[in-house]
């Protein structure tokens, strides 16, 4: 019992056991029973799991809010929405990667759901790396903040590039190291094929080589995403739970809304300019001489961005919209 009220990062060993207990439940349900085998997920089952999980994500809001304060819990919140927002950024490259090794729907999930897994432990690595780096060296958290300013600005100037994962160093590295299969075999990441002597070779997959660049992007997202809740809160507990619980969800996110990604390419001005202002929001603070900017001007500074983000794409592509709409009344 002692061992369970010992502290750990700043807060009860209880609290992160009983985190990382709810976690392992959620994905053991979601594989074990929900998903055991492979299936195309539809729309109406995506939208209905991730409604569930942002509501049990923001949930969680409340027992922080119960746990440690009206301060941490609105700094939960706020990071929770971040998180969420700049994982749309993911679910865009997801799109990229599935299509160009030709995955489908029906073996997604599995792929996705593997890949969280390492999210939660690479996420768990740099937040773990940048709390520490943060308790030591305060200035840290402006170069942070600084990074998250240039980031945003770098987004809205010159936007992004388009990617040929084709012409991919990383993947004519393995193409070159491994032997690789042309086709999927199922949902299998490795097969063994008999050679002319009769040996046993090990062959990777495309589904594998797909969850090999999704992880990697989720690295790359995280130089952005992990400064960003540390400019918000320095506290390990509310950064890593408010991650964990935005990229569960991110799997029934990315079924849900991969039919009308069009619909919010322009989302990414809005990510762009919530990443300067979360950079900003440090210097800001000294400049005013307060401890810490309010949490609850982020979280309205957070959702008016997002909000008139969303707005102006769905509006910008209402068109494409009722020419969808009208193509699947045709089609019926």
């Amino acid at each position: 019992m002692d061992v369970l009220t010992s502290f750990f990062l700043g807060h009860p060993l209880w609290m992160w056991l009983g985190f990382m207990g709810l976690v392992m439940a959620l994905l053991a349900l979601d594989l074990g029973v929900l998903h055991r085998g492979s299936r195309e997920i539809g729309v109406r089952e995506s939208l209905a799991l991730s409604a569930f999980y942002i509501v049990l994500g923001l949930g969680f809001g409340g027992f922080v809010w119960w746990q440690l304060g009206t301060q941490a819990s609105v700094e939960y919140i706020t990071g929770f929405v971040v998180e969420k927002s700049l994982a749309m950024d993911n679910i865009f490259v997801i799109a990229m990667i599935f299509g160009f090794f030709a995955i489908p729907r029906r073996y997604q999930h599995r792929v996705l759901f593997w890949g969280i897994l390492g999210v939660i432990v690479l996420r768990a690595i740099m937040i773990g790396f940048g709390a520490a780096l943060v308790a030591q060296y305060e200035w840290v958290l402006y170069l942070f903040a600084a990074f998250l300013i240039v980031t945003g600005l770098k987004m809205l100037w010159w936007g992004d590039q388009e990617t040929d994962l084709a012409q991919n160093p990383l993947l004519r590295l393995i193409k070159r190291r491994f032997r690789v299969t042309r086709r999927l075999h199922g949902e299998r990441f490795f097969v063994r094929r008999r050679s002319g002597n009769g040996r046993s070779i090990l062959f990777l997959t495309p589904l594998f080589l797909a969850l090999v660049f999704i992880e990697i992007a989720d690295v790359i997202f995280a130089v952005d995403s992990v400064p960003a809740i540390f400019a918000i809160t320095t506290d390990p507990y509310i950064v890593y739970t408010s991650n964990i619980f935005a990229i569960l969800g991110l799997r029934a996110l990315y079924f849900a809304l991969a039919a009308v990604l069009h619909r919010f390419a322009d989302l990414k001005q809005a990510l762009a300019v919530l990443l300067v202002f979360i950079g900003s929001k440090v210097f800001v603070a000294d400049l005013f001489g307060w401890a810490k900017f309010p949490a609850e001007w982020s979280l309205a500074v957070t959702f008016a961005i997002l909000g008139a983000g969303i707005g102006w794409s769905l509006w910008k592509t209402r068109d494409e919209g009722h020419a969808g709409e009208g193509q699947k009344a045709l089609s019926h």
